[in-house]
């Protein structure tokens, strides 16, 4: 006989982990009892060695879905054990380090019960159990018990609390448990007010008409777990038009839904990767390759050869799907830029003119959470964090064990913050652009809800160098009022210390080659990078290599007008009056001769809101747009860029013909090599005109940005020892950049880092930001 005290770390409360204890304590005929404390499960057992050996195997092979064991250490019991049974012992209330679980999709179980007639959840959309359903969504407070959470509304019945106190029953303590009798209800209302029978329908209930309406090709904004969404039928174009008509999203591409996988399957290839994704708890939207097998609406992502997928999450959505052969749009329920609706009065003002229908629930959805993207290349790449991922704690690398609390405030687009605290760092949901003012109050919301759930109460606060960044001037206004520091970190150093992080490299390693490409960043030379190689440590950098700048004409209005970035990088390379002389036929160049070019050279020569930008994403806009991809306008950042790799010939990519590859030139001035894009200017202009098809060129490009970051690689790394590079920045979520640097690089026997964890983009900033403050603290120390 054996008395042992087990110690579990990881994601371990609130995901029924005691009661899989309790059950295989018995099972293994064990004695003891199990607790919840603040370092997270205790276990003191006692049995044969035998009985304890498989009870720990066991432990770690049927954990409970949601659970996750970072660790588990056994030690003999020394203590007084007076125990003859097994039994669940009440919470050790010493600093409970919370954690909270992120939104789980409808398990198994629960989808069985639903569409099943003789149990007493058949059709109620809002079943769930310990391993399924809302946590992040509908918490307002800790402990993440019943009365803290949107369900406090509802008094729980009596059959629902049999089963919540049922240690052997999978609904023990879970806090959202209901059903027909008891829980929330969802009702049916038209968007101009009148009213809704079941006669018009002649279905089953309001959920089930809402599968009638999207056949029919009505709009109906669905409020689902963490947001409210807007639905369509995705192969009816006049509906996918009307929506993106009366939503003003004229081209970003739309998520689609479908009910299972076959049907997916009818219009994407699905790997068994993505199937596995799909089908995770965390049911992201993962990008898939289109086939054309069968078609959606083609105004569904025009221009684009992945479709973005998910499979119902819940089981509202499980029912509304049950009789939909095709997939839905199902887009997030906003204004354009706004955050996602959550309330049924503000979606009723908001989007009366969009929906033909609402379908609400009475279920106040607390904290707002988007959908997740994903894709998987080589491996995961993670686009957008939050529903199912967030706010899961991501565990630091050696070194970051016993650091301060410190809060990172993140940057201006795609923000999130992140908290760290003793070795592991919570990063919050995507949180959008902060530029809108609504977006910006929804940060500050979940920022508040965020300290006050986690009790986090930052010692240090970390911001990105730009002055203007919205996130940098509320933790500027939090250090003041609470009277401690704050660091301000460069924005490419944060992405760089971002992606170290998420691939465990210790505090103490030797610097990194850190390749950052992206839109636009604060250097420390008060000039916008986004072309840049770091040679960089967790607390500090050194800038060795750049593209050449470029200005960027009429600042922010770049971003939007790519033809803008065309004419720069000709004037910056010397080559408009080649243009006008050799090239004066081309498209791109009639183009820009209808635009007011001597305002623009003034603006340029007096540096007159025309900042100068190392940025390869305004290098990307700037050769899309000189073969003719949306060179007027575009909508979002990136999507000249995503076109363009939407449209590259495979054939071209495969071949190493030196031919088939646009060159760069280096340089090396002022203490810094410099990439020069002159020669693939006037290799590019030279097969225009040769009429060269665009999927070519675009291949060609591809093949020649990748070429020149390896040479620049070659050259820093005669001079500096450099063994593994890290590649982050949102260009990077190009997969075929990243596949052709991160080959060549792995063939010269460098290690790449890259992120999958959370994105290269500037999603997962905030990370960054946050391991760099604790570094310089500790360093200090």
């Amino acid at each position: 006989m054996a008395t042992e005290e087990i110690r579990v770390r990881g994601t371990v409360q609130g995901v029924g982990f005691r009661p899989t204890v309790y059950r295989l304590a018995k099972a293994c005929g064990l004695y003891g009892d199990v607790c919840n404390d603040g370092q997270g499960v205790l276990i003191r057992i006692s049995g044969s060695e035998e009985a304890l050996t498989e009870f720990v195997a066991r432990l770690q092979t049927e954990c409970p879905p949601l659970a996750k064991i970072n660790q588990l250490t056994r030690i003999p019991y020394e203590g007084e054990f007076n125990f003859n049974n097994f039994v669940i012992s009440n919470s050790v209330n010493n600093a409970i380090k919370t954690e909270i679980v992120p939104d789980a999709a409808t398990c198994p179980q629960c989808q069985q019960e639903i569409f099943d007639p003789f149990s007493r959840f058949y059709r109620y959309p809002f079943t769930n159990c310990t391993h399924c359903g809302p946590r992040l969504s509908i918490i307002r407070a800790i402990p993440y018990d019943r009365c803290n959470t949107s369900m406090s509304a509802f008094v729980i019945c009596p059959e629902c609390a049999k089963e919540y106190h049922d240690v052997e029953n999978r609904r023990f303590h879970a806090q959202p448990v209901a059903c027909h009798v008891c829980g929330p209800t969802a009702w049916l209302e038209r968007a101009d007010g009148k009213a809704v029978t079941a006669s018009m329908f002649s279905m089953l209930d309001d959920v089930d008409a809402v599968c009638t309406l999207l056949q029919k090709g009505e709009i109906v904004a669905i409020k689902g777990l963490s947001g409210i969404h807007l639905a369509c039928d995705a192969t009816q174009e006049t509906v996918v038009q009307k929506l993106r008509q009366r939503k003003k999203r004229y081209h970003k591409p739309f998520a689609l839904m479908a009910r299972d996988i076959e049907i997916i399957e009818q219009y994407c290839t699905v790997n068994a990767k993505e199937k596995e994704l799909l089908t995770s708890s965390a049911a992201p939207i993962v990008l898939l390759q289109a086939i054309s097998k069968k078609l959606v609406a083609p105004s569904v992502a025009s221009g684009q050869n992945t479709l973005g997928f998910m499979l119902p999450y819940t089981p509202l959505h499980h029912l509304i799907l049950r009789r939909m052969n095709r997939p839905i749009v199902l887009t997030s329920g906003n204004l354009a830029d706004e955050p996602q609706c959550i309330d049924n009065d503000e979606a009723r003002e908001k989007l009366g003119t969009i929906a033909d229908y609402f379908l609400f629930h009475n279920r106040e959805i607390i904290n707002r959470v988007d959908d997740s993207v994903v894709i998987i290349g080589d491996k995961v790449q993670t686009i957008r964090r939050a529903r199912g991922y967030a706010p899961a704690s991501i565990s630091l690398p050696p070194g970051f064990d016993n650091v301060p609390q410190i809060l990172a405030m993140g940057s201006e687009l795609k923000n999130t913050f992140c908290l760290l605290r003793e070795g592991e760092a919570i990063l919050s949901q995507h949180l959008g652009d902060l530029e809108n003012a609504a977006a910006f109050n929804a940060y500050q919301e979940t920022l508040n809800l965020y300290l006050n759930l986690f009790e986090h109460t930052p010692e240090v606060i970390a911001i990105d160098k730009h002055p203007e960044y919205l996130s940098s001037k509320l933790g500027k206004e939090l250090a003041d009022t609470n009277r401690i520091p704050i660091h301000q970190i460069q924005h490419h150093h944060a992405h760089i210390a971002a992606c170290m992080a998420e691939n465990g490299i210790p505090l103490t390693s030797p610097p990194v080659l850190g390749i950052a490409l992206d839109g636009l960043g604060y250097g420390d030379d008060s000039t916008l990078w986004g072309g840049e190689f770091l040679l960089a440590d967790y607390r500090k950098f050194q800038r060795l290599a750049t593209f050449k700048p470029v200005p960027m004409i009429g600042a922010e209005q770049a971003i939007y007008q790519p033809w803008r970035n065309t004419y720069a990088q000709l004037i910056a390379a010397n080559l408009w009056d080649d243009c006008q002389q050799q090239y004066a036929d081309l498209e791109i160049v009639k183009l820009l001769n209808k635009k007011p070019l001597k305002l623009l050279n003034q603006l340029i020569e007096k540096k007159i809101n025309s900042p100068l930008a190392s940025s390869v994403g305004r290098l990307f806009d700037a050769v899309a747009a000189a073969i003719g991809i949306c060179p007027e306008e575009c909508s979002y950042e990136g999507q000249t860029a995503i076109a363009m790799e939407a449209i590259v010939d495979v054939s071209s990519l495969n071949n190493d013909k030196e031919a088939l590859i646009y060159p760069f030139s280096f340089s090396f001035s002022d203490s810094i090599y410099c990439i020069d894009s002159r020669p693939m200017w006037q290799a590019l202009l030279y097969d225009l005109q040769q009429q060269i098809p665009q999927p070519v060129i675009a291949a060609k490009f591809h093949k020649g940005l990748a070429n020149a970051i390896v040479e620049m690689v070659k050259r820093l790394r005669q001079e500096n020892p450099i063994h593994q590079v890290a590649l982050t920045g949102g260009v990077f979520q190009n997969c075929i950049l990243l596949q052709q640097v991160s080959k060549q690089l792995e063939t010269l026997g460098i290690k790449v880092l890259t992120h999958s964890l959370v994105p290269a983009n500037d999603g997962g900033l905030s990370l960054g930001q946050a391991v760099i403050a604790a570094a310089k603290l500790i360093h200090k120390y």
